[in-house]
């Protein structure tokens, strides 16, 4: 049975897919079945799209609300199902709970959500080095008002983040990188030494506290004493900066401060290819799956337009996943604006953000399966994000899947409600569902 080599991965762009090399993360492999019969895979994950019912959707969840006949085509021939992505002794995110649909237990694997955006970023991580999460964040009267200080533009970010940098130039352990707007990250070089920070050290992430006081929510455990000097300085820096004040003399929001979270060291991930025998690509806009991408050694779809954010080209992102599919074995669509509009707790902006993924990505993509031959298709977003607390949120996930073998149950639409009634398969650890989604179908199983 042929495989692709676990050094092999694809740097994916609709006209340039090229093979490069790859050093790979070597552990046991978790074999299934190897893609010798030129099945195509596609996981659409629509971000945090999971949620509770709604008095103002008439006690509907957005996924009940919203039009979406492509997905509830999907459920209706094929099977639904739940999933549970985030362990409850982790922390809700979505650095956790692709992790874990993508097939990796969380468990094993995740070492924090920084240095998989570290990785996005092409930052080498020594063995002791640490990555830390940076948000540019607005915090007023000691409250979080907004975890992206009001979606900063990147060229006031990279100022703010270079007076941090300059604050620091002397340290040789502590180094400033700058991201995309709010993102951006704090870097531990151990350079010989052992790193302040353990698995002890306690952070949270500011999307999680909005329109709440920061007063307990700030880094407690080894290393607390740096992150908070750290913290406490930029909020000094920010305040003297004349572009980010000039944010409030516009009606804006300005940056006040950092806010460090989401620390860890470089994880070992075993390449996907090495494990499942396909080669994927991701196309996403958000840094953290780019980086565990990466990681697993898969191409990273650039798609123009793709901003992460409610105004994204969700048409672009099914047209670019088509084409890469004309060379991967398998392609990962994820689209963060059913999780935007969750932490705004706009339920009619999460609605309209699933029938665009619906309408724009689901529908052309499915019909292109189904017209090219064999294929697998999973809609499924990774945890649920609930429009009352503005959060994520442990708990079970709906997926629905279909394609070659997978037989159809008595699911007519694709929701929560169906989910949970209608089917018996339900993956307590939700890192058994990409196992199951890829060895469905094997011939001569």
């Amino acid at each position: 049975m042929p495989s692709v080599p676990s050094s092999y991965c694809v740097a994916a762009t609709p006209n340039n897919l090229q093979p490069v090399s790859r050093d790979s993360q070597r552990s046991a492999p978790l074999r299934v079945a190897a893609n010798q019969y030129a099945m195509k895979y596609v996981l659409i994950i629509p971000d945090g799209a999971a949620d509770e019912p709604q008095d103002s959707l008439g006690n509907r969840t957005p996924l009940q609300a919203a039009q979406t006949p492509a997905m509830d085509a999907v459920a209706q021939m094929g099977s639904v199902g739940q999933a549970d992505n985030v362990p409850l002794n982790m922390t809700p995110g979505s650095d956790v709970g692709t992790m874990s649909l993508f097939g990796y237990d969380p468990h094993r694997f995740h070492t924090g959500r920084a240095p998989l955006e570290a990785a996005a970023q092409g930052i080498e991580l020594g063995p002791d080095d640490w990555a830390v999460r940076c948000n540019l964040v607005t915090v007023a009267d000691g409250v979080m008002k907004s975890f992206t200080a009001g979606q900063i533009p990147s060229e006031l970010g990279k100022e703010l983040i270079g007076l941090m940098q300059a604050e620091t130039s002397g340290d040789a352990h502590w180094k400033f990188h700058t991201g995309v707007s709010y993102r951006n990250l704090l870097l531990y070089r151990a350079n010989g030494t052992s790193a302040p920070l353990s698995v002890e050290t306690q952070t949270f992430p500011p999307h999680d506290i909005t329109d709440k006081p920061i007063a307990g929510f700030l880094p407690q455990g080894p290393g607390a004493d740096v992150l908070n000097r750290l913290m406490d300085r930029s909020a000094e820096l920010f305040a003297t900066s004349p572009p980010n004040c000039e944010r409030i003399t516009r009606g804006e929001l300005p940056a006040t401060q950092v806010w460090l979270w989401g620390e860890g060291c470089r994880p070992a991930l075993t390449p996907f290819a090495e494990r499942f025998g396909v080669r994927a690509g991701v196309i996403t806009a958000v840094d953290l799956l780019r980086g565990i991408g990466r990681l697993l050694g898969w191409g990273i779809i650039e798609v123009p337009g793709a901003t992460g954010y409610l105004d994204t080209d969700y048409a672009a992102k099914a047209r670019y996943a088509i084409e890469a599919l004309g060379e991967l074995d398998f392609v990962v669509v994820h689209v963060e604006a059913t999780d935007e509009a969750s932490h705004e707790g706009d339920a009619a902006a999460k609605v309209e953000a699933l029938e665009r993924i619906d309408e724009d990505i689901v529908a052309p993509v499915h019909a292109w399966l189904k017209q090219q031959g064999d294929y697998r298709l999973l809609v499924s977003p990774d945890h649920p994000t609930l429009l009352r607390t503005k959060t994520h949120s442990h708990g079970y996930v709906p997926f629905a899947a279909c394609g070659r073998d997978i037989d159809a149950d008595v699911a007519q639409t694709y929701d929560e409600v169906t989910a949970a009634d209608a089917s018996a398969i339900k993956f307590d650890a939700g890192c058994d569902l990409m196992p199951w989604f890829l060895s469905r179908g094997e011939r001569g199983a």
